[in-house]
């Protein structure tokens, strides 16, 4: 890729909508995302937990806000790179109402194009997964995955290595970002180890607790093809209280 205009990204762990006040309000979530003005923002724990794991945001409240469409992974796209696949096909089929897979979602700007995307079932005691779009800003592709890893550190490390299989095995190779909640405290062991020299992190910073930030839990996590131009919290009034972690940012250049 020859060089070209800055790409902001964003990763937000929305909490299910739910704000430290203890009430489920998307319209906050909403107008966090229209703070920080990304091109492409990776969200987790944005559906339910109960009934058909419908979305805390709405299609129609995204539609009507006009800033964002989803990329629709579980409508247009059966590609789910696991071992029981007719298990998780039947899951994709009847999780419409959300926006995402296993609580993950990928927003993008009106101008954004999507190539293609795919739902990615990962290793776990527990259902997880990650989603992944190619997208293409201007004339310039770009592979985004959104992730939230276990709590357990080796699960987080099989998890990655399952993300980063699934990469190496797309037919395009193009640029990537890695974005979501890692679950993971440290920033020079655990599953972070895996990513190098391929991949860095960006310097956003602590972003949990909203309340007082002393974790740098949320990461993105950059190709070495692209360059971070910066990175950081948001900490607006609005994302200390929408949510119970503070979403992160960053401007890549290729």
């Amino acid at each position: 890729m020859t060089t070209g205009p800055c790409i902001t990204l964003a990763s937000y762990n929305m909490h299910k909508a739910v704000g430290l006040d203890g009430k489920r309000d998307p319209h906050r979530v909403l107008k966090v995302l229209q703070e920080i003005d990304a091109d492409v923002v990776a969200l987790q724990e944005a559906d339910k937990r109960v009934g058909g794991r419908g979305s805390t945001v709405p299609h129609e409240l995204i539609d009507s806000h006009g800033l964002y469409n989803p990329v629709h992974f579980g409508v247009r796209h059966r590609r789910v790179f696991d071992k029981a696949r007719r298990h998780t096909d039947r899951l994709l089929k009847v999780n419409t109402r959300n926006i995402g897979w296993h609580g993950n979602a990928i927003l993008v700007k009106r101008h954004v194009g999507v190539i293609d995307c795919a739902a990615l079932a990962l290793p776990a005691l527990e259902p997880r997964g990650a989603v992944m779009a190619e997208l293409l800003i201007g004339d310039k592709p770009l592979r985004v995955v959104g992730m939230h890893l276990d709590l357990s550190g080796l699960w987080r490390k099989r998890q990655l290595r399952a993300i980063l299989e699934a990469i190496d095995r797309r037919p395009q190779k193009m640029p990537t970002v890695l974005m979501g909640d890692t679950n993971e405290w440290r920033t020079v062991a655990g599953c972070l180890n895996d990513l190098q020299p391929e991949f860095h992190l960006a310097p956003t910073g602590p972003s949990f607790h909203a309340r007082h930030p002393v974790a740098q839990l949320d990461r993105i996590i950059v190709h070495k093809d692209l360059t971070i131009e910066a990175a950081g919290v948001h900490m607006s009034a609005a994302a200390r209280r929408a949510s119970d972690h503070l979403p992160i940012w960053a401007r890549v250049s290729a």
